[in-house]
């Protein structure tokens, strides 16, 4: 069974409702739900009655579905209601009770899984917890965590996790502890992890030198009794971890990567024991074992590290919002920790601080950098009843605020949970081979027993039956198979680092060549990012060095963006700013002062203005207004300068487009890509970047939280969606995406929640990312042929007695050799070096 149908939990877990589709049957264990002999009794929560009226309107829907007799309560909203013993019974009430205009509401659960080892642990532990009524999990390898969605009384988190505990994993809810705490227990595990591999690879060097001496002529260079001693140490101490792992998976039902593992290198111990204690003849594999548990350990451990790095992603999203908040108590400011506040506090925000939590200002006037939460580097001016949101920095007036959302229901707090939520959704290529795994094992158990029993038969003893046996297992050592994937991926991503391109995962370097559809952010992708001046339009009788001038005297000691775009653009010129006294800012509007020499004691006609039309229009500086209007309307902002009530022209900024962005989104569409712009600018600005570019489609205007619903509208069967974006605003989207890019002068949490990035920051490496993807999945499947063609042709031969030992333990060396030659081979791919021209703004 597979749960509820339709989204998984980024689609219903936010706002705690399942997504209105079906709820899984499967075995009926745990809630409320109760088998008898002539059915079983449920209770389920049912939200939106407002009176008994309703509770009977529910009763007779649901008194029509064969079989169910219902009982609904509205003092407690419930329905309890016997069922019949058909699998969909629950399906039709919970659709029932739906299509009578209410709903069976849900309540989300993150738990904290340990013991999974590869991705078929995860979907072993989804299976297991999505036979329970009612839940809808799905389990990411990833970041180690179950995202499910239940109905109470049918389950609860005790419920879920004693599930996982069955299916031979642990689970438990996240602990309450700091980012920093939990970094410290990651990191921890990691030294442990590599402290293991080091030890396994110091034993396994002498047994590696010892088969490489051996082949060259030189025999028994280390006595037997020492290759066992180290191949023991390697078997039991060094690769513990796995027979654990092993033995939960099949206790659950399961195989996976363990399992091949264990298999292998503990039937190549036990026989080369056996020979070395029974004194028997024949070939020993003390080095083979070792070898394939040192090689698996290097492949955890460097799992363990792409999982911190996708950890690290949401740890520094905790990290943006402040730890303490100036809240106003009986009229005095008192300090208390953020998690403390409460929806109608007030608190007060200093300029350069961050704001706590999201709000609505009460008193105050200030310019906001919301570039977190909308990716626009300019400043955005607030006053008394605007909203301002939590983790955003006031940059100068004082503001007093309104606690408008707190906690888990503010905006900074919504996109952590989206960000894990949609991680973990992906199925890459590689993951086939504990898909296979689980036919393969089995498969090769019961070819060595029939070798076994059938060599017994033919022999008469035991003993002649065991090397066919040996051979068999040896042979179906799973070292080239553990190689197929991760070699070819160390040497892609090696390739990809060197070229600028860093894949964050697997999956990414698999599938990135498949993109169909690319979304790309505005700011900081097709464009730079900064303001820059585009245009100087002094009016009539004022030249443009004295209208830069004024302004380079008023902004030159301003750190607001459009200020220092204003101050270098007058540097680059040689204009010299004009000397100014009382240079004051007015908070969201512009900035004022007066002339060095003037000597009116402030008189209008001695005072200089910067700002928008508007500011200078309440100060009485007014003209036709059609010069500011023209640039406004080409997506520019505008700001003017006067000189007393006299104004003196207009100064136009802009995002100006990247230089490369023309060229590369021209090779894109050549390769048959649809492209798309996702901004939270405006439709004016926004469409006269994408008309510049030439791009297919605009999404305009959307928040964090509405940009992964767009990728998630954009996804389908055969489309695979790519988002390019450099925010903190983008990693929802970057992470709902099927592959995340982000850009290599974006944020941090850009960057680690993105699957690939590109360090060049150019949009041409993009193309350079595909054309590896696609060679790297080439050996990935030749990879994959030259593991299991041995396994094909040798397992025939070894099991007819054809094939002894050595030659098995030979054949199976091979596969590794031609496996790693081949994904070595994959260095003479070469990055094509784009120079794209200027793009004309």
């Amino acid at each position: 069974m597979t749960g509820y149908a339709g989204p998984g939990p980024s689609a219903g877990a936010v706002d705690g409702a399942l997504p209105r589709s079906h709820v899984s049957n499967g075995s009926r264990t745990g809630g409320r739900v109760v088998n008898t002999s002539i059915g079983r009794s449920v209770t389920l929560p049912v939200e939106g009655m407002t009176c008994a009226a309703c509770a009977t309107r529910i009763e007779k829907v649901l008194g029509r579905l064969p079989g169910v007799t219902p009982q609904v309560n509205f003092a407690t909203g419930t329905a309890t209601m016997g069922l019949p013993d058909d699998p969909a019974a629950l399906d039709h009430v919970v659709g029932a009770i739906r299509k009578a205009g209410y709903d069976v509401p849900a309540r989300h659960v993150g738990l904290t899984v340990e013991g999974m080892t590869c991705v078929a642990c995860a979907t072993r532990i989804e299976k297991v917890l999505n036979r329970l009524p009612g839940v809808d999990a799905h389990v990411n390898f990833a970041s180690g965590r179950a995202e499910i969605d239940y109905i109470p009384g049918l389950a609860d988190p005790d419920i879920l996790i004693r599930q996982v505990e069955k299916a031979g994993y642990g689970a438990s809810l996240p602990r309450d502890e700091t980012p920093d705490d939990e970094a410290a227990r990651h990191a921890a595990t990691g030294r442990r992890q590599i402290r293991l591999f080091v030890l396994s690879a110091i034993l396994t060097a002498p047994l590696l030198a010892g088969m490489a001496a051996m082949l060259a002529g030189v025999h028994d260079l280390l006595p037997l009794w020492l290759q066992c001693a180290l191949a023991t140490v390697v078997q039991f101490v060094c690769g513990r971890s796995f027979y654990r792992h092993a033995w939960n998976a099949l206790r659950g039902g399961g195989a996976n990567m363990d399992v091949l593992v264990v298999m292998g290198t503990s039937v190549a111990w036990l026989a080369s024991t056996a020979a070395l204690v029974l004194a028997l003849p024949g070939p020993v594999y003390f080095e083979s074992g070792a070898t394939v548990i040192t090689l698996v350990l290097l492949g955890r451990v460097m799992e363990a590290r792409a999982r911190d790095r996708t950890r690290a992603g949401i740890e520094g999203l905790i990290r943006l919002q402040p730890q303490i908040a100036h809240v106003v108590v009986d009229g005095t400011l008192v300090d208390r920790p953020v998690a403390s506040l409460r929806v109608g506090d007030l608190f007060v925000v200093r300029p350069g601080e961050s704001i706590p939590v999201d709000g609505t200002i009460i008193d105050g006037r200030s310019d906001i950098d919301e570039s977190m939460l909308t990716g626009e580097g300019i400043p955005v001016g607030r006053q008394a009843g605007d909203p301002v949101f939590g983790a955003t920095i006031n940059r100068d007036g004082v503001l007093h605020v309104r606690a408008r959302r707190v906690g888990a229901d503010t905006t900074l707090s919504r996109i952590v949970r989206m960000v894990q939520q949609a991680q973990g959704t992906k199925d890459p290529v590689q993951h086939l081979v504990d898909r296979v795994s689980a036919i393969f094992v089995p498969a090769v158990l019961a070819i060595a027993l029939v070798t076994f029993v059938a060599g017994w038969v033919a022999t008469g003893h035991p003993a002649g039956a065991l090397t066919g046996t040996i051979a068999v297992l040896v042979i179906a050592c799973p070292c080239a198979l553990g190689l197929a994937t991760p070699t070819a991926i160390m040497v892609g991503t090696g390739l990809g680092a060197r070229a600028g391109l860093l894949f964050r995962n697997a999956e990414a370097l698999e599938r990135a060549h498949t993109i169909t559809t690319l979304i790309m952010d505005k700011t900081g992708t097709l464009t730079e990012g900064r303001p820059g001046v585009t245009d100087i339009v002094p009016n009539d009788g004022i030249s443009a060095d004295r209208l830069l001038s004024a302004a380079c005297g008023l902004e030159r000691d301003s750190e607001h963006p459009l200020a220092r775009a204003i101050a270098a653009h007058a540097a680059d010129a040689g204009v010299t700013a004009v000397a100014l006294r009382d240079v004051r800012a007015v908070p969201g509007r512009g900035v004022q002062g007066l002339r060095a020499d003037d000597g009116h004691g402030g008189a209008a006609d001695g005072m200089l203005r910067l700002g928008s039309p508007r500011f200078l229009a309440e100060n009485g500086c007014i003209d036709d207004g059609a010069v500011a209007e023209r640039l406004e309307q080409q997506g520019k902002t505008v700001v003017g300068v006067a000189d007393g009530t006299r104004v003196l022209g207009y100064i136009a900024l802009a995002d100006r487009i990247r230089p490369d962005a023309a060229a590369s989104v021209a090779a894109l569409r050549a390769r048959g890509l649809q492209l798309v712009m996702l901004t939270g600018d405006n439709a004016r600005i926004a469409s006269v970047v994408a008309q510049a570019l030439g791009l297919d489609d605009i999404i305009a205007g959307v928040l964090p939280e509405d940009k992964a619903h767009e990728i998630e509208k954009r996804r389908g069967p055969g489309r695979v969606v790519g988002m390019v974006g450099d925010g903190i605003n983008d990693a929802p989207a970057l992470a709902a995406a099927d592959i995340g890019i982000a850009m290599g002068s974006g944020s941090d949490i850009a960057l680690d929640t993105a699957d690939v990035v590109l360090m060049r920051s150019e949009l041409g490496g993009l193309i350079d990312a595909m054309d590896l993807s696609r060679a790297t999945l080439g050996k990935v499947r030749q990879n994959l042929f030259f593991a299991f063609v041995y396994n094909v042709l040798g397992l025939p031969l070894a099991a007819l007695g054809m094939l002894n030992p050595a030659i098995a333990g030979a054949a199976m060396a091979m596969s590794s050799v031609s496996v790693v030659s081949n994904s070595l081979l994959l260095n003479r791919w070469k990055p094509v070096l784009r120079k794209a021209p200027a793009a004309h703004n």
